[in-house]
């Protein structure tokens, strides 16, 4: 591991964006065909709503899921078919999908019809409006546990769901636990604390029932031993084994994603930078946070593919 120097991370949901990967389609024949692969196993015309929306239905999560797996995997596609390899690969809880089938572990068809059903579990696991997610900012882990602990009674629970960098962490719950958790937080020092428009709890043992449903569909699905290490939300530690894969995808859904660990996990073992392949930029914002020695870039669409094979001639 102590070779390794690039690692392709991916998105998780909350990066799409109406129009995401419409350029690529238009230029790249590896990125419409794993449009067109997508859009067969799911039975619908993934392009036009990632290109046309409507946005109400491309948020949904059981639409969303798949629609971010897709763009991630075609820009993984494209940059490995011009020579950008990773040595490591690593995402944030729906992203962990997008990195196995980069590593060769998932086929990209069992990925899109897992995680669409993913999606669906999740969303079906609460009643809609019930339960929620908010973003604390500005206090250790500790604190944030600590706040927690006492918003939670046994009317309503909270958790952390998501570390993502120093002092940026996710939590979700029951509604009331949550408003009470980011009441507790703003006394506690934080500085900033607000709901989530997320439509689940997701990460917490609120997800428990959509995990169980979700374990019928992993213990059908082949897993290959992974060609290059993934790193696990669940344990930041690096897996290849089919097992370990299967095992740790299923307690994903329930346990808190250890983003900041995994990001100090691959840094630690020789990583220097980063590749964010998929919609948005947050995981290069994470990642500068957690290392300021460590580089990050994002591609999200054929201008900064294009810019990214530039800086790499001659390497």
């Amino acid at each position: 591991m102590t070779e390794a120097r690039t690692a392709f991370i991916f998105p998780g949901q909350g990066a799409q964006y109406v129009g995401m990967g419409k350029d690529l389609y238009r230029r790249a024949s590896v990125v419409r065909d794993t449009f067109e692969e997508a859009s067969e196993i799911l039975d619908l015309d993934l392009a036009a709503l990632c290109f046309e929306g409507p946005e109400e239905e491309l948020q949904k999560t059981v639409n969303q899921q798949p629609a971010i797996l897709t763009v991630s995997c075609a820009l993984a596609r494209l940059l490995q078919e011009n020579g950008v390899v990773p040595e490591v690969a690593a995402g944030l809880s729906l992203g962990e999908y997008s990195a196995l089938v980069t590593a060769g572990a998932l086929a990209f068809a069992d990925a899109v019809e897992l995680v669409r059903r993913r999606g669906r579990y999740m969303q079906e696991a609460v009643p809609l409006g019930e339960e929620i997610g908010a973003a604390l900012l500005g206090l250790d882990r500790q604190a944030v546990e600590q706040v927690c602990q006492a918003a939670s009674s046994p009317a309503g629970k909270v958790a952390p769901a998501n570390y993502n960098a120093p002092r940026q962490i996710v939590v979700s719950g029951h509604l009331p636990a949550v408003e009470r958790a980011i009441e507790l937080a703003l006394a506690a020092g934080a500085k900033h604390a607000v709901k989530l428009p997320v439509s689940a709890p997701f990460h917490c043992s609120l997800m428990r029932p959509a995990a169980e449903r979700l374990a019928v569909d992993l213990a059908e699905v082949q897993i290959r031993p992974a060609r290059v290490p993934v790193v696990a939300n669940v344990t930041a530690s690096f897996v290849r084994e089919p097992g370990e894969i299967r095992h740790y995808l299923l307690e994903q859904v329930s346990s808190p994603v250890l983003w900041e660990d995994s990001v100090r996990t691959m840094c630690e073992h020789g990583i220097s930078h980063f590749i964010e392949a998929g919609p948005g930029r947050a995981l290069c914002n994470f990642v500068r946070r957690i290392d300021r020695s460590a580089t990050c870039g994002g591609v999200s669409d054929w201008e900064s593919v294009e810019s990214l094979l530039d800086s790499r001639k001659g390497v």
